[in-house]
């Protein structure tokens, strides 16, 4: 059993508070140490429950969230089929993101660093940079989308603007820079803007849709219209498995490093309850006021407009288009700077943590997005969806399954925080890699590669006349997750806990 603080007897519990896990021993020399990978102090701990869900407010009241119902409903399902799958799908991912939660709670740790417990202090930096390319590419979609929104304003307050040459790559050019600027003040800068915007987020969710019910003849009328949106007639069952697995896969980045925010949480209470109440709630009600909405557009229009940046243009006077511009310009930046940043940040991090720090991680992260061309990875919505988020799915469910059976099965929640951040420790394995989860992470997403393979060279993603393998790919995180999990607890049962 492994040693942790005084402190923390009894640090399990719901309630409880901690301390520092490293004692009085000083690790500030390690080359696996800097200031902002090492344990978050108690005074640093500030995170309440309204903190945590007003995070994942801010994170989930996105243009991605509110179109994430429209490729579902495009293949057959019916407005709310793809409701239910939706709340499943995030009630699923709720519970790896509890689990995985509450090591940066107890002992104040990042992600990257948590790793290094399973995979050890070297083989950590593996998940940790599939981790972060991962949220380089949402980086660059969620900046694209913002640009975009960014570039409506402007042509709607300037009208010469929609007529310069270039005009949309400004506008994603200086929303870039503006995220930069946020990047730059660091994680408090984030919790800040996660407070103040989630309110804004749900107020401006809350007036389109009663947008759409004045105008489009009540709820009732438009959701009747929503069949009108479908543009396949494909079976629910058949598409459902893929479906289910995407919207896990939309937050499975995050199932991993929710420990980089979790780190900052008062207590396992305001993690857990802020992450309930804040994710599945929050994720369904918002694609469902997509789906309501572009119903109403069918209505009032004639035609579904998805997109509610081209839909606030339409919709009023220019004062109107700015207001609305403007919260949407929220909505991307609160979900970029807290989903898509934290985490790489950390992660670039301990790849040399005497030379990078969170914020060169965080601007590394931002020259990444761009090179990764998102206006390519977002451009087709099923592609999106049966390429982008079932296939890196893969890579989390299976980093997922072995960091929850490392840290609940085999530690018993039970880790030597000093540990972590020594050359030579418990976790230096050999040298510094842990092979069984070097191992297991490799078996774990073999299985599912074929089928990935004939999804991103199919138009589209949809494979006609599946195979087997095509199958195993639409289950895609289940599938490693578990592979992982089980393969892991083989792997290491003759070990010694170490």
């Amino acid at each position: 059993m492994e040693a942790t603080s005084p402190n923390d007897a009894g640090a399990t519990g719901v309630g409880a508070t901690y301390t520092s896990p490293l004692q009085s021993e000083d690790l500030s020399a390690s080359p696996l140490w800097n200031q902002d990978l090492a344990p978050t102090p108690l005074s640093r701990r500030t995170w309440s429950t309204y903190h945590i869900a007003a995070l994942w407010i801010g994170m989930s009241v996105v243009i991605t969230t509110y179109t994430l119902a429209s490729g579902l409903i495009q293949q057959g399902m019916r407005w709310w089929q793809a409701m239910l799958t939706i709340l499943l799908g995030n009630a699923i991912v709720l519970v790896p993101m509890i689990l995985n939660a509450h090591a940066g709670t107890k002992y104040g740790v990042s992600f990257p660093v948590l790793c290094r417990a399973a995979f050890g202090v070297t083989g950590a930096n593996v998940p940790a940079m599939l981790r972060a390319l991962v949220a380089c590419g949402w980086f660059g979609i969620q900046t694209w989308i913002g640009g975009l929104a960014l570039h409506a304003l402007l042509s709607a307050a300037l009208p010469a603007w929609a007529t310069r040459p270039g005009a949309v790559w400004i506008a994603f050019a200086v929303f870039w820079l503006v995220q930069v600027a946020i990047i730059v003040r660091g994680l408090e800068g984030i919790k800040a803007l996660e407070s103040w915007s989630a309110p804004l987020l749900l107020g401006g969710g809350l007036a389109l849709l009663w947008w759409a019910a004045q105008h489009g003849g009540g709820l009732g009328r438009i959701l009747s219209e929503s069949t009108r949106l479908q543009t396949s007639q494909t079976p629910f069952w058949q598409l459902f498995p893929a479906a289910l697995t995407a919207n896990v896969g939309y937050w499975a980045t995050l199932s991993l490093n929710i420990p980089d925010f979790t780190r900052y949480a008062r207590s396992q209470r305001s993690q857990v309850l802020g992450q309930a109440i804040g994710l599945p709630p929050t994720m369904t009600a918002f694609a469902f006021i997509g789906v309501a909405v572009t119903s109403a557009t069918i209505v009032l229009f004639g035609e579904a407009i998805w997109d509610p940046v081209v839909l606030i243009a339409r919709i009023g006077s220019p004062a109107v288009i700015v207001v609305g511009a403007l919260v949407v310009l929220v909505a991307q930046i609160s979900t970029n700077m807290a989903a898509n940043v934290v985490s790489p940040a950390n992660d670039f991090s301990n790849l040399a943590p005497r030379r990078i720090s969170y914020v060169t991680g965080g601007l590394i992260t931002a020259v990444i997005g761009i090179l990764m061309m998102p206006w390519r990875l977002y451009a087709d919505a099923a592609a999106y969806i049966f390429t982008w988020l079932i296939g890196y799915s893969s890579l989390m469910g299976a980093i997922g399954g072995i960091l929850i059976a490392d840290y609940w099965v085999l530690r018993r929640r039970e880790l030597s925080a000093a540990d972590l951040f020594k050359v030579q420790g418990r976790y230096t394995y050999r040298r510094g890699v842990n092979p069984r989860a070097m191992i297991a992470l490799v078996l774990a997403v073999a299985p599912v590669v074929p089928g990935f393979l004939r999804a991103a060279t199919t138009p589209g993603g949809v494979v006609p006349n599946p195979t087997l393998l095509d199958s195993l790919y639409t289950y895609a995180w289940f599938v490693t997750f578990g592979l992982s999990f089980g393969l892991y607890l083989l792997l290491s049962r003759t070990a010694v806990r170490s």
